[in-house]
Order: structure tokens, then sequence, then C-alpha cells
């Protein structure tokens, strides 16, 4: 049997594992887990390769006494055999791997079927309620909220982990195609310098692993979610809010597991408006990227937001930048460097920072097609939670998917709006400013509250 992992990177609460594990039993198989790592993904760095290489190190040190036999498959350049998963399923019974529907998983995974000569099946562990509940796209927080709920209780009833029955003999893995990473002989700063990937993005600070985002998820429940609801608005507290997306997106821990924290902790009380983002925002954003093939692009919008904007398309705008400006922090707006900045930094972003961030695409770019691209475009270069159905989701959200339409004005015509000085009223805008900006603060991102420009300048490169 071969568990083919790709974006469940992680051995607890891992329903492909599970039915692997299932299928191997009932046919008194042993089961191989391989995962491997290519540089032809998209905004492939050396910061997306070393946060998944350290998990993978963590993994390769566990996989003994759980009983499981894991193997790390570095492909350093293009030239390299690329096809080391079709020449292990050609000895497998049964693949099964991840279903997921962004960072190019769910393509790679239909392109391997349509040429394997063995039966191939994908299940989804990156939602709380199974996926397969919702056959068709939910529009909204409201309509998905009460069909969560009802599952809520079947989907955090524990499920016992256990290892195959047989192990892999010792001659039949060594025999494999494909050579292992070695991780206690092989040191990583070096394996990234030969990858052919993108080497302008840098690693962050940010540890990686299960061990990592067990100590954050349990140290979030502990000591900040009783205030969540009142801190997490707040960009400048950096424990303010969970800090979980990287672990999530990288599968390196389940929202399973963090939901069953928050509810038998000390605070349940306090944990509903943790649970409205990690169950109904994050599932309702998985619902979105697999039920909707436009996800990445304007057609996935309602009709009153692509006419709204094809409207005011025309109208004059604040400022017009191109894409390397929004890349250099380029901006006449200090808060909206800052957040490039933090983003490019630290591989992470607020949420509160991260939805004035996407806004002003639209308010800064000539067409509302090249705004949502590049938002897409420097959210998933950058940031380590980038490429994740809560990623498209968010970016789509400031252009007005999941939401209503608002007073018409210039620019934006009907898709809400953001107001710099509302910010200033709720967090300060200053301290933020100070750690990522290096520019003096400039008035409103889109004027007073009412949302109207504050000015007509062009960009010094516009």
């Amino acid at each position: 049997m071969l568990y083919w992992m790709q974006s469940t990177h992680r051995f607890e609460e891992n329903w492909a594992l599970r039915a692997a594990i299932r299928q191997a039993d009932t046919r008194h198989l042993p089961l191989v887990i391989h995962q491997g790592l290519d540089p032809t993904y998209e905004h492939a760095s050396d910061r997306i390769h070393e946060f998944i290489l350290r998990n993978a190190g963590e993994l390769a040190s566990r996989a003994d006494q759980l009983g499981l036999d894991y193997r790390f498959v570095l492909r350093r350049t293009r030239d390299e055999d690329r096809r080391v998963v079709d020449q292990l399923a050609a000895r497998a019974a049964i693949v099964i791997t991840d279903l997921f529907p962004t960072a190019g998983v769910w393509e790679r995974a239909m392109r391997f079927a349509q040429r394997a000569e063995v039966r191939v099946v994908a299940v989804e562990s990156h939602g709380i309620i199974p996926s397969g509940l919702f056959e068709r796209e939910e529009y909204a927080a409201r309509t998905i909220r009460p069909k969560l709920h009802r599952f809520l209780p079947f989907a955090l009833e524990p499920v016992e982990d256990r290892p195959p029955r047989r192990r892999v003999p010792s001659d039949m893995m060594a025999s494999l195609p494909g050579k292992p990473l070695n991780f206690a002989r092989h040191d990583l700063a070096q394996e990234l310098a030969h990858c052919d990937i993108d080497h302008s993005v840098p690693p962050v600070s940010l540890p990686s692993g299960r061990n990592a985002a067990l100590r954050r998820a349990r140290t979030f429940v502990d000591s900040v979610m009783q205030d969540y609801g009142t801190r997490r608005i707040d960009p400048t507290d950096d424990e303010g809010s969970s800090r979980l997306s990287p672990y999530l997106h990288f599968g390196q821990i389940s929202a399973i597991e963090v939901v069953r924290m928050a509810l038998e902790s000390e605070h349940r009380r306090e944990a509903e408006a943790f649970l409205n983002e990690i169950l109904v925002w994050r599932e309702l954003a998985l619902n979105f990227s697999l039920r909707n093939p436009s996800y990445r692009t304007l057609d996935a919008l309602p009709a009153w937001v692509n006419k709204t904007l094809t409207k005011h398309e025309s109208d004059p705008r604040e400022s017009e930048y191109s894409m390397q400006d929004f890349e250099e922090a380029g901006t006449h707006n200090d808060l909206w460097n800052a957040a490039q900045r933090e983003l490019m930094t630290t591989g992470v972003m607020h949420n509160v920072v991260r939805m004035l961030w996407g806004k002003h695409f639209i308010a800064w770019s000539k067409r509302p097609a090249d705004a949502l691209a590049w938002a897409l475009h420097l959210n998933n270069k950058y940031g380590i939670d980038g490429r994740d159905p809560s990623s498209y989701a968010g970016v789509q959200w400031c252009f007005g998917k999941f939401d209503r339409p608002f007073q018409e004005r210039p620019v934006l015509g009907l898709v809400r709006p953001m107001s710099l000085e509302r910010a200033r009223k709720k967090w300060d805008v200053d301290a933020y400013v100070a750690r990522w900006g290096d520019a003096p603060t400039q008035p409103g991102l889109f004027g007073d509250s009412s949302g109207g420009p504050a000015s007509r300048r062009t960009s010094r490169r516009g």
C-alpha cells in the first residue's frame, strides 16, 4: 500500500493515512508513507522549502517509534527523476493521497490518477467537518454556520490512531525508487542552496513542525483565548491571535485537535469568537476552493461585484501602482507599506491588516483583474500560509466575496470600503508603522470614514 503525503504533513488526525492503514490491514499488506518535494510548484522558494523540510525531519524522527514506514525524497533540480511516485505506484495495490484544492495539489493528483495503472483515492483531512457533506458552494457564513454546528459533535469524536499491522521489510524499503533524504546527515541550509528554487525569498524564524504547532496552540488556548474577542483586532499584539495558520496550511496540526483543545479548556465560554474563525470561515474557504473552479479569478465573485467594478473601472484613482510598486512597498501610504514589509519579512500578516492591504489593490490598480492577480501573487509568494483555501477566500473577501453591497462610491462601487481613520480608533497604527514602516503616516487610506477618495494624485511610477 502507498500513502502519498502531499498536503497533510502529519501522522495524527490524518484521515488519508487512516484510510491507507485500513486498506493495508484489509489486504494484509505493509504501508509505505511517501512524501516528496520538488522545485516545480508555484512560488517554490527557500521560505516554503525550509518550512516543509524541517517538519519532514521531525516526521522522520518519530515515524519508527509510531510503527510507521515514512520516507522523504527531495528532488533538487528539474533534471532529476520526477516520476518517483509513478514508480512506487507500479508496485502498489492502491494509492491513497490527500484531497486539497489549492497549491497545485488537486491538479497534481488528477494528472497522476490519469496516468497511473492502479486505483487512486484522494481523502480530505484539511477541514473539521467532512467536505463531502457540502456538495455545492456555500455563499456566506450564515448559510454554512448552522450546518457546521449540526455536524460538529460527530466530527469531534475521538478516533484512535494506530499503526498498520505489518511493517515494510527492510530489504523492500531499501529497494524502493528514489533516494530518501537522511535528515541526520544533511544540512538543510546546504540542501536549500542546491535546490532549483527562488532564493530571493528567505526562510523565516517561525519554527516548523508538530511540536511547535502544539506549543503555540496550547499557549493560545490557555493564555489568549479568554481575551481573543478583543485582542484579535489589534495587529500590534503579537500574542493576541492564534497564529496557527502556517501550521494548519501545511497540515502539521489538525484543526480538529485545536477545536478540541478550545472546547476542553477552562475558557470554553470565551471560545465562540475563535470557533467562528477556525470553524465557520475556514470551512467556508475550503468549500469555496473545492466547489468553485474559478476561485483564483474575478469570475468567482458575485454578479453584483463584477458589475460594479466594471462600472467604476475608469474612475480616477487616488494613485495607480504597478505590481513592482506593490511588491517593493512603494506606495504613498506608510500603513500599506508596513503591511507589505511585515509579510515579506515574517511570512505572515495579521488578518486585520490583511483586509486593509487587500482592499487597496482595487483602489490603486487600473484594472480589477490585475488587482486580484497581484494581491494573490504577493500573498502566495511571501506568505507561509499562502496558497491556502483561507488565503484565496480572504483575498476574495476584500473584493466582495461572501459580502453584501454597500453604499456606492467612486472606484469601489458597491464593494465594502475600509478606512484608516477608523483603524486608528481601534488599534495603534503608529506603533505598527514604526515597527514595519519607514515613512511618515499619510491621511486616510480611503480618506474619511465615508470612504471617499482623499486625493487625485498619481503614483510617482504610475
